[in-house]
């Protein structure tokens, strides 16, 4: 057990390193990351890239991948640190994977919305526009090919905007306010309003707090 404990509290001081140029943390980052994609994965629009956390964290675990070359193959600590990295690529491979597909189940609306921000306000990452248009791009190439070969002239023609899905900012999420927040309007209410403390918890319609989960006042859960 004293072998367990030393090789977590060497995990947690690695973490904790400060970034030489602003003071952040390999664990801040972590919890951001964390914080995304449970973000992500409940809310029903895709948000905001973190594409930068996401970088800093494979860094992180390249760096932790070599600090494992010192330690005994098999051995304790060697295991511990694998759980701890196999649990941060969990993390990172599912943030990422739920994204796709909501680019995949989305992709005309949210590259229709992508267009009508500027490039620094964008939700996609390079990788991801490029993925998204790609996409796009197979299925209307698929469309033509069997439209042409079994369907009648009259449905020959491809107007991808009526075959656009969207998400449902209507549906209800579960979340936890991060801090203390008040004015918020309920939908389907005459302009009701309520308030919510730090740390409370609650059921709402996402279209209503939609910008406090982009700017991190509240948490999905």
């Amino acid at each position: 057990m004293e072998e367990v404990d030393e090789v977590v509290e060497e995990n947690a001081e690695f973490l904790e390193e400060s970034d030489e140029d602003g003071g952040v943390t390999a664990q801040s980052v972590l919890q951001d990351i964390e914080n995304a994609w449970l973000n992500e994965k409940f809310a029903p629009e895709i948000l905001p890239h973190q594409s930068d956390a996401v970088e800093c964290m494979l860094q992180q675990i390249s760096h932790m991948e070599d600090n494992m070359k010192s330690l005994g193959k098999g051995s304790m600590k060697s295991l511990i640190h694998q759980m701890e990295i196999n649990r941060i690529r969990f993390i990172i491979s599912s943030y990422l994977r739920c994204r796709l597909e909501k680019i995949e189940q989305y992709a005309m609306h949210i590259l229709t919305e992508e267009a009508q921000r500027g490039r620094e306000d964008g939700y996609l990452s390079s990788d991801e526009l490029r993925f998204a248009k790609d996409y796009l791009s197979s299925i209307e190439l698929l469309f033509r090919t069997l439209a042409l070969q079994h369907m009648p002239n009259v449905l020959q023609k491809f107007e991808i905007e009526t075959m656009t899905v969207k998400p449902n900012i209507h549906a209800h999420v579960f979340l936890r306010a991060n801090k203390r927040i008040t004015g918020i309007i309920v939908p389907g209410t005459v302009d009701e309003e309520v308030d919510f403390e730090e740390g409370s918890q609650h059921i709402v319609q996402y279209s209503a707090v939609a910008d406090l989960v982009k700017n991190g006042d509240i948490q999905l859960i």
